[in-house]
């Protein structure tokens, strides 16, 4: 563990400062992956340490590819799939704001995915995906991410298993309840890709 957030920290991807979050909420800290993954033999080093575990899991490792939700998780499904030898492809946002498969990528039914993320908070992207796997007659067999943000006294936000590089709780305020608001810090910023709403 100490290694990944090593490495987060020296790309530049580990902030602390007064953020506003994709959920509305505002933290102290904000993983931007997009600095590690700038650097793909950080990159690869990093998402090793997932590969090992998956590996590890025989019914896991026989999944069948590897999706990622846009923006984050299409390089960690990329490098995720490098490593295991599997085909990776990518979910993005509709016109209307739903995840959906486009760029003739496809499904096959019955056919096993491994979702793959850049970071877990909430599990919104993955669980937006899942439903469009299922949709499309595939079943998600586990999701990765590099950092796994659930606060300590979340439970896994998924019905199959949860692999990550490291876990580190995020630290969540009600907007109304922030002590970084109270203390007059400087109003949040929102670094993510995903609109607030």
């Amino acid at each position: 563990m100490s290694d990944v957030v090593s490495i987060l920290e020296e790309c530049g991807a580990l902030l602390t400062g007064h953020f506003l979050l994709s959920s509305g909420k505002h933290s102290s800290q904000y993983f931007q992956c997009a600095r590690l993954l700038q650097f793909p033999d950080r990159a690869a080093e990093v998402i090793s340490s997932i590969t090992e575990k998956i590996s590890a899991d025989k019914n896991i490792s026989q999944a069948d590819s590897v999706i990622g939700p846009a923006m984050g998780g299409i390089i960690v499904a990329y490098e995720l799939g490098r490593q295991l030898g599997k085909p990776a492809f990518f979910t993005e946002r509709d016109d209307e704001g739903k995840m959906t498969l486009r760029r003739g990528f496809e499904i096959a039914p019955g056919e096993k995915i491994i979702i793959a993320e850049d970071v877990v908070t909430t599990g919104k992207s993955a669980l937006e995906t899942a439903e469009r796997i299922k949709d499309m007659g595939g079943e998600v067999v586990a999701s990765v991410c590099i950092v796994d943000r659930r606060p300590e006294s979340a439970e896994n936000p998924f019905p199959w298993p949860l692999f990550s590089a490291v876990r580190i709780p995020a630290v969540l305020f009600d907007p109304d309840d922030c002590p970084l608001c109270r203390e007059g810090k400087l109003p949040p910023v929102k670094p993510g890709s995903r609109k607030v709403f």
